[in-house]
């Protein structure tokens, strides 16, 4: 979706200033915020592509005045109102009103701490031969759907070279739209910076996107 998240190649939001030796969270809450969002990844009521989904899904104004985190804990607060697992009016009182619905899977204990820490494996068996090899030359589609998508809008209808072949993995854009994983091959894309922006871009400059095979097409092809 075309929302306020996609960032990539806007202007007027100033350099990415890296804070020297930065805490992993500044604030206690923020720990709780993540262990409360990992927890209920855990129960299978939603995975990590419906969760960035419903970040992307905040309204614009809150999106830019919020840190990380205050947009993680008001993502978890919406997907369990829209999940059915609590209502608004029992988060503003702090307490259940009636017992609750039955989670998909059983709750994390403390002995899943670190199996909930580490990044699961998305890769599954190829349904197909890849369309495409390291050097190829092809162009992302220029799609906009109303859904999640990992092609980032700067690189629509641009056109780049395949640097790597990742195998196959779990389609984002199928698991939030239908509930489906619809495997497909992964490459990286580079794209120069005079491709993306022009002739006033740096001609060093290029960008690597990693991008499933539906988001391209052979470069010859105009791009859909």
């Amino acid at each position: 979706m075309n929302g306020i998240h996609d960032m990539g190649g806007m202007d007027g939001f100033g350099k990415v200033v890296a804070e020297p030796d930065e805490p992993p969270f500044h604030q206690a809450w923020e720990g709780r915020v993540l262990a409360m969002n990992r927890a209920m990844q855990a129960t299978k009521e939603w995975n990590i592509d419906v969760g960035r989904y419903w970040i992307e899904r905040l309204p614009a104004h809150f999106y830019l005045a919020s840190t990380y985190y205050e947009r993680w804990f008001e993502r978890l607060e919406n997907l369990c109102v829209a999940r059915g697992l609590v209502s608004r009016a029992e988060i503003a009182a702090g307490a259940s009103a009636a017992p609750g619905r039955a989670l998909k899977a059983r709750a994390a204990a403390a002995a899943d701490v670190e199996r909930l820490l580490q990044r699961g494996s998305f890769g599954r068996p190829a349904p197909a031969p890849a369309r495409f090899e390291v050097g190829a030359a092809v162009r992302a589609r220029n799609i906009h759907p109303s859904s999640h998508t990992r092609l980032p809008r700067y690189v629509r209808g641009h056109a780049g070279t395949i640097e790597r072949v990742h195998g196959c993995h779990v389609f984002p854009d199928a698991v939030v739209g239908r509930g489906a994983e619809d495997p497909q091959w992964l490459y990286t894309v580079r794209f120069s910076g005079r491709e993306l922006w022009g002739e006033e871009a740096d001609p060093t400059l290029s960008v690597s996107v990693d991008a499933w095979e539906s988001y391209l097409l052979p470069a010859g092809e105009a791009p859909t």
